[in-house]
């Protein structure tokens, strides 16, 4: 049966609405992959029906080197809790990506100490770090040597075993190696699930498989509409919005989050996507707000009101905090607060994390 160039997944004919279809019985892509190629439509949504147990219990019975992709804006949605034990005896190599979303102000050594940090904090044993950037529309720009350095580190890990490359969905996977391999053949997009079957490359002397996205409940992007996407994810380094807070405050990012703070003598630094907007009000207004605008001025919403919304109260603390909401952006905190309480859509998580930046 003939697969899919660009997802994996077998090809049939029969089923319109079916993954997998196509109506040409020659084509090497699907219609939903030719769909999301070439007009950047998804068709089929398929961003929860993959099992993340399935994937890895499949990549335990493969001899290889597992290289483990981490969307670095969205670090705490990309952790795959008890990595070790699913894989066990597996060696990882963790390639972070998307670098060029973050501030150029901070340097690779930093983040490389912020990844080593998280990993020893999560339980993880990894075998080494290797951070990328850039690599949709500039993979081989001179002066990018992402690829370049992701196959190094292959190449030193190897060990004469295959390589899986693993990942959340949306971590930039098969953009990875699209640019390693210096095609586009495989199918990437922002859309979690774009990858629906393990996909293997015949490398020659050993075989590199790309694999489904593993995904998370907890994570925002798999709880809003796919049309939401280009908003929330964002596509381009994304710029520091900067407050002084005093008093009483609250910021809204659209209708998704809320922050309030209270009796504060704060930096409260906001990265998220540029498409979405950031409001500023006395949080003794924010109820007010919240219930005459949600959805209209606070918007993109996904809850119709805020008692829907989760709440998590944190109370005061004493060094640079980020408060990450999965799936979204984080806002990082430094100075003095009585305490702070968030409100996000309903069974989207929050970590609370020692500053990134």
């Amino acid at each position: 049966m003939m697969k899919c160039k660009g997802c994996g997944i077998d090809m049939q004919y029969e089923d319109p609405k079916g993954i997998g279809y196509t109506p040409k019985k020659k084509a090497e892509y699907c219609q939903r992959c030719f769909r999301i190629r070439n007009y950047n439509d998804v068709t089929i949504s398929m961003k929860e029906s993959i099992a993340s147990e399935e994937v890895l219990a499949k990549l335990q019975h493969l001899n290889a080197l597992i290289v483990w992709v981490v969307d670095l804006f969205d670090f705490e949605a990309d952790i795959v809790a008890g990595l070790n034990r699913h894989l066990i005896g597996k060696d990882i190599l963790l390639v972070a990506s998307k670098r060029d979303l973050l501030p150029k102000t901070i340097g690779n050594e930093k983040l490389s100490g912020f990844i080593q940090a998280r990993m020893k904090e999560y339980g993880i044993q990894i075998k080494g770090i290797v951070i990328i950037g850039d690599l949709a529309d500039h993979a081989r720009d001179d002066d990018n040597g992402s690829a370049d350095a992701v196959w190094n580190a292959v190449n030193t890990l190897r060990a004469n075993r295959d390589v899986a490359v693993i990942g959340m969905a949306n971590a930039g996977k098969s953009t990875m190696l699209n640019a390693m391999l210096g095609n586009r053949d495989l199918t990437a997009s922002r859309y979690p699930g774009t990858t629906l079957d393990i996909n293997a490359i015949d490398m020659g002397a050993y075989t590199l498989y790309d694999t489904p996205g593993l995904t998370r409940g907890d994570s925002l992007l798999t709880r809003i509409d796919d049309a939401l996407l280009k908003t929330i994810v964002p596509s381009k380094e994304i710029k520091q919005r900067i407050y002084q807070l005093h008093g009483d405050q609250t910021l809204s990012v659209g209708g998704l989050l809320r922050l309030d703070l209270f009796a504060c003598d704060a930096a409260c630094v906001g990265y998220f996507s540029d498409r979405l907007s950031i409001h500023r009000s006395k949080q003794e207004r924010a109820d007010d707000l919240w219930g005459r605008h949600l959805g209209e001025l606070l918007s993109p919403a996904i809850s119709h009101e805020l008692a829907e919304m989760d709440v998590y109260d944190l109370a005061s603390f004493h060094e640079k905090t980020d408060i990450v909401i999965h799936g979204l952006g984080w806002f990082c905190i430094s100075g003095q607060l009585d305490r702070l309480r968030v409100y996000v859509p309903k069974g989207v998580n929050i970590t609370f994390r020692k500053a990134m930046i």
